[in-house]
């Protein structure tokens, strides 16, 4: 079983975007946003996925989850049937010590809200915080991609 496990924090200034080694701009839908399986079909770049979520565990760093690359146009073909709501973002990915921030920064309706993710080997492994990072928000839910489509930042 595949497990995921990161820790998730809002970013306080857009000084990372000078550290960043790639930047992939992301359009995803979900068929499913219930929090036991979420199940999400994704463009990323040039690429197409589906990924499916399993709940996460008390402290929401760790979650199983399964992903598969599938072509651009099946992804096109399921955003049509996806639940109401798309997250369109641009992630870049910026190397600190051993491990890399995935920092995403959110358009339309969660434009303004930028947050970064680092995937670690074990939910108590150590990590640099750059000075960009800013309030950890590891576990709370209306920062999940499947929340955001849902109940968007501009709306808070």
């Amino acid at each position: 079983m595949a497990q995921e496990i990161e820790k998730k924090f809002l970013v306080s200034t857009d000084a990372f975007k000078a550290e960043a080694s790639k930047q992939t701009r992301i359009t995803q839908g979900y068929l499913s946003s219930i929090p036991e399986r979420t199940v999400r079909v994704r463009v990323k770049g040039s690429k197409g996925f589906i990924t499916i979520k399993g709940i996460g565990n008390e402290s929401g760093a760790s979650r199983y989850e399964w992903e598969k690359e599938i072509p651009v146009e099946e992804v096109q073909e399921l955003l049509i049937i996806c639940e109401p709501g798309v997250i369109d973002k641009t992630r870049y990915e910026v190397k600190v010590g051993k491990y890399t921030y995935e920092i995403d920064e959110f358009y339309g309706e969660n434009q303004g809200l930028t947050v970064a993710e680092i995937e670690l080997s074990n939910e108590y492994d150590s990590f640099e915080k750059p000075s960009w990072l800013g309030q950890e928000v590891t576990g709370d839910v209306k920062y999940y991609n499947s929340m955001l489509m849902k109940n968007p930042y501009t709306k808070w």
